[in-house]
């Protein structure tokens, strides 16, 4: 197994860490909704659900992908080198060049006809395709949660309402008391006579025990609007979290797709370049895709001959489009890239000085 695939694997055994710890902590919440549910206090519940080790494990695994991605970038950047050898004569080449220019000529054409740089381009696509499916489960994942916590929320946030709506009342009615019993008060204050006190005193008896019973019913509405409280911050906290780690996993896609894209141009340009051996010139400006390719490209094509003009304006016909498309791409690239670089400043900055193991950079 080489490094990059021991990376990739990596990355697969952190992802799947980090579901589970997704998993375990939306289980914490969904444990604490249904004991509130049931009426039973969630505060520990809540207070377990710490996200502390589901950020840290979260960065570490984006961190990991980060690099997985750079090292795609630095493969890609590594092929207008394997270009450049393509170009040049071997050893062996230089030295039959003495004795006859033409068959060194055709000995180098006949090495490029025969170069694998296609299947190393396909495989580094091929390994961008495995990091995006990578990324897009651990999307799918997060965005399940992400539903199934707003879910929960919706239904806390009305409940809360419920119970903020009948501890209104409660304190409404407690106020309404208050009048009643300061006027009873006074009256059985004032009173000499033994059986209008006594009447006054059940009156006021059962007033105070009205009052009691509301008092215990506010107490027992502002307990329940408390615990809601907190189920519905540690919710809210938690679909933050979410989204932050979608939004994440988003800017990693992007720039994969994107950079897949300007792969699969680089790819097809440079299998059109091997296609005959007039065209090798203008090999060691593929890794530029663009303008100046096309200038080089139209030279190549010319020098063919007339036995391939309808072959070659055919190509020539469709050659804006694609020069249109690949610039289109290149500017989605850098905006991509500059989106990933500010996500992952300091990966990106440890990566371009070659800083691993020197602490801060």
């Amino acid at each position: 197994m080489s490094s990059f695939e021991a990376q990739i694997e990596k990355s697969r055994q952190e992802i799947a860490a980090g579901q589970s710890k997704i998993s375990e902590l939306s289980t914490k919440i969904e444990t604490a909704r249904t004991k509130m549910a049931q009426g039973t206090d969630i505060t520990l519940d809540i207070e377990n659900a710490s996200l502390d080790d589901v950020h840290e494990h979260a960065d570490i695994m984006n961190a990991n992908i980060a690099e997985l991605i750079l090292g795609l970038d630095d493969v890609t950047a590594g092929f207008s080198k394997d270009f450049d050898k393509m170009q040049a004569h071997t050893g062996w080449e230089k030295f039959i060049k003495i004795f006859s220019k033409d068959r060194a000529k055709m000995m180098r054409q006949e090495r490029i006809r025969m170069a694998s740089i296609e299947d190393k381009l396909q495989d580094l696509i091929g390994k961008s395709d495995v990091i995006s499916a990578m990324l897009t489960n651990q999307l799918n994942e997060l965005e399940r949660h992400k539903e199934q916590v707003q879910s929960n929320l919706a239904t806390t946030l009305t409940e809360r309402e419920a119970a903020l709506n009948k501890l209104e009342t409660v304190k409404a009615e407690l106020l309404a008391l208050d009048p009643k019993i300061i006027e009873l008060e006074g009256k059985l204050a004032a009173e000499t006579n033994p059986k209008a006190r006594s009447l006054l005193e059940s009156q006021l008896a059962a007033v105070n025990s009205n009052y009691n019973e509301l008092a215990q019913a506010e107490q027992v509405s502002l307990a329940e609007s408390q615990t809601l409280e907190r189920y519905i911050e540690k919710g809210k906290t938690w679909l933050d979290s979410l989204q932050n780690q979608a939004a994440t996993q988003m800017v990693l896609i992007n720039k994969l797709q994107i950079d897949t894209k300007n792969r699969v141009i680089l790819y097809d340009a440079l299998s059109k370049s091997l296609k005959t051996a007039q065209q090798q010139d203008v090999a060691h400006q593929i890794n530029e895709i663009g303008v100046e390719t096309d200038k080089q490209a139209q030279v190549a094509m010319a020098a063919i001959g007339a036995a391939t003009n309808n072959r070659m304006a055919d190509m020539m016909e469709g050659h804006p489009d694609h020069i249109v498309f690949a610039r289109k791409v290149l500017e989605e690239k850098v905006k991509a890239d500059e989106r990933f670089a500010r996500r992952f400043e300091k990966i990106v900055e440890m990566h371009d000085k070659n800083a691993y193991g020197q602490g801060k950079v």
